[in-house]
């Protein structure tokens, strides 16, 4: 909290120093005192939230390419930069350079999509983590940002993001809605993760095409922590960290959550992100791993009211009064 730059602005390293200060000596059993004593609440904009859910997924998969383990999991390109484009004008060039790569011309173009490396583009240079068993999940993993991957011999190993390749995201269910795919009349999948995957395996060949809609993939790293990372370089908790827009909530802030899904109503940490959380009120509550979380994560879409919390005095800074 003390070394990193707020992305929203609203809050200094000095704003956070009594809280983290008074946190590391305050009593466990009286915690809604120490919240009520150095937190002021704020909605941002009208409050009005939507919360789904996030998770951390475990799959089948191999250190070695073998039968029934054939889509690679990999990490980090060391070709995958960022750079501007050699015809973006100099007033232009602003903010971070796009990601993408120099061809065999040497001109910076875009990364590859997850259909190129689907089809083999990243194949043969080494990169591969493993090999899943399952393209679907592998698919879910990647949208989760980390998971647990099971090997033969029963062994966990701990995968986590590592980058992404610079792609937008395009969210799969959106396109089955679209498609009129999903719903609650005949022939339609629940609009869960679990009816999206249940579609893909039932529909391979349609499953593997809709999945190539989303053109974003993400690089994994082998973690070696007792939970994913979270944007805040610490390791998330289920039922107790959330991702947020970093633009508009400070990483590390408490918020309070109250949506009609009264599982995720209560105190949250914003401690993570993700690209498809964007805006002042978006929210993605995580819930750790196994059946449960799975099922409450792949299930969870809610609205309701959000209350940040900043420390005392930062408020009363930012509104005059």
């Amino acid at each position: 909290m003390l070394a990193q730059t707020d992305a929203s602005h609203l809050t200094t390293a000095d704003d956070w120093r009594p809280v983290c200060s008074a946190a590391a000596t305050w009593p466990a059993n009286d915690a809604s005192r120490f919240f009520t004593t150095y937190f002021d609440t704020v909605k941002m904009g009208d409050g009005t939230s939507f919360v789904t859910g996030y998770f951390e997924p475990e799959i089948h998969a191999s250190l070695t390419e073998a039968p029934g383990y054939q889509t690679p999991i990999y990490k980090l390109p060391p070709d995958l930069v960022r750079a501007w484009p050699a015809d973006t004008p100099p007033e232009q060039q602003t903010g971070k350079p796009p990601l993408g790569r120099y061809d065999a011309s040497g001109n910076f173009v875009p990364y590859y999509t997850r259909a190129q490396i689907d089809d083999g583009a990243l194949a043969g240079k080494g990169l591969e983590i493993a090999w899943a068993a399952d393209p679907a999940e592998f698919f879910f993993l990647q949208v989760q940002g980390s998971g647990l991957l099971r090997l033969p011999d029963q062994s966990l190993m701990r995968i986590g993001y590592a980058g992404q390749n610079g792609h937008g995201y395009v969210a799969i269910g959106r396109v089955m809605r679209q498609q009129g795919l999903l719903g609650d009349g005949p022939g339609q999948y629940p609009p869960t993760m679990q009816g999206i995957l249940a579609y893909i395996h039932e529909h391979p060949a349609e499953g593997e095409a809709l999945m190539r809609q989303n053109p974003s993939y993400i690089f994994f790293r082998v973690l070696n922590t007792d939970g994913p990372l979270g944007a805040m370089g610490v390791p998330v908790r289920g039922r107790a960290s959330v991702a947020a827009d970093p633009a508009y909530t400070p990483l590390g802030a408490p918020v309070w959550l109250d949506v009609d899904r009264s599982e995720a109503d209560g105190l949250w940490v914003a401690q993570d992100t993700g690209g498809a959380i964007k805006g002042a009120n978006r929210f993605d509550t995580f819930w750790g791993n196994g059946e449960q979380a799975r099922e409450i994560a792949g299930g969870m879409s809610a609205r309701g009211t959000a209350l940040v919390l900043l420390p005392k005095g930062v408020v009363e800074r930012l509104t005059g009064r």
